[in-house]
């Protein structure tokens, strides 16, 4: 029996994952296989590996994992149910085909599924995200400094995310979609920064060969632009937990402590999943880690339970 199920092969499942093995703690990865920065050809900010793909970055650690006897990567598995039994938990994971399902007793489970992204409604934009659009900011807005950019969102927080925007451009709109979410005041304060604010409906994206060139609006207009960014609305993937109900924040992310535990005793989440933060690959990556080293711990205290004068020490 594994001692932990970690559920999600992202950067954060990933890196925890390692750490563990390295714990001598025995792993099950299961990995849906299905990383959410799959559109992208290029991510930035990971120390010694700016630009790479993430693909590559997941072909390099799957490499690394296979090195260790005490990991069980299951890929192309998705979890349909995690449930308490006893001090533990039970894991049901879909197989390939049907009848192949694959039942797992752990005393603990990491959560590093991530978030379920919906695009604006554009019929186009797939067509140029991850080449000319994107959605993290902190990871692209480099490579397109000194450009005529969008913003397109439908989120309250579209003024703040325009204003932090418009370090790398003095060429800014904001497009809101036909929707009310940036106020008459917030407009005043963003065109005092010279950054446009256009609240017509958009038609489309129009560009060619994943480059966008301008955003054509409901009303006939086209605005130049060279590149641009959206603001996605974001779900955890977690449905298959429901019946354990941890806790939330009202943003719909999993609370934990700083080191990764829920609410939930024996439960853990990492990575997007819990953090709401900038969604870098090194930041998910770096909280797999430390997490980890929280499982790790608490473990050890576990296993040491019955000896109470250890356990005092280290409880």
């Amino acid at each position: 029996m594994p001692e932990v199920v970690v559920i999600g092969g992202g950067p954060a499942g990933l890196s925890a994952t390692l750490n563990l093995a390295r714990a001598l703690v025995d792993v099950v990865l299961v990995d849906a296989s299905r990383p959410r920065n799959s559109a992208t050809l290029r991510s930035h900010g990971f120390l010694t590996r700016d630009g790479i793909r993430p693909t590559e970055l997941r072909a390099l650690a799957k490499a690394e994992l296979a090195v260790y006897e005490n990991v069980e990567h299951l890929e192309r598995r998705s979890v349909t149910s995690v449930r308490t039994d006893g001090d533990g938990f039970v894991v049901e994971i879909a197989g390939r085909a049907p009848g192949e399902e694959h039942i797992v007793s752990a005393e603990a489970v990491l959560l590093t599924t991530g978030l379920t992204e919906t695009l604006p409604a554009l019929p186009s934009i797939r067509s140029f995200y991850g080449m000319s659009v994107f959605s993290c900011v902190a990871c692209d807005a480099w490579d397109l400094r000194g450009k005529p950019l969008a913003l397109i969102g439908e989120t309250p927080d579209l003024a703040r995310r325009a204003v932090h925007l418009a370090r790398w451009t003095t060429d800014l709109t904001v497009f809101t979609n036909g929707s009310p979410v940036v106020t008459a005041d917030e407009a005043t304060a963003l065109n005092a920064l010279g950054i446009r604010v256009e609240r017509m409906a958009i038609a489309d994206l129009e560009g060619e060969r994943g480059a966008v060139h301008s955003v054509l609006l409901q009303d006939g207009r086209s605005i130049p632009i060279d590149g641009g960014f959206i603001r996605p609305t974001w779900q955890i993937a977690t449905g298959f937990i429901d019946g354990l109900q941890p806790q939330e924040s009202p943003e719909g992310f999993l609370v934990t402590d700083d080191d990764g535990r829920t609410s939930i005793r024996g439960l853990y989440a990492a990575g997007d999943v819990a953090a709401p933060g900038p969604q870098q690959m090194i930041i998910a990556a770096g909280n797999g880690a430390r997490t980890a080293a929280a499982i790790v711990a608490d473990l050890q205290v576990g296993a040491a339970a019955a000896v109470s004068p250890i356990a005092e020490i280290l409880t």
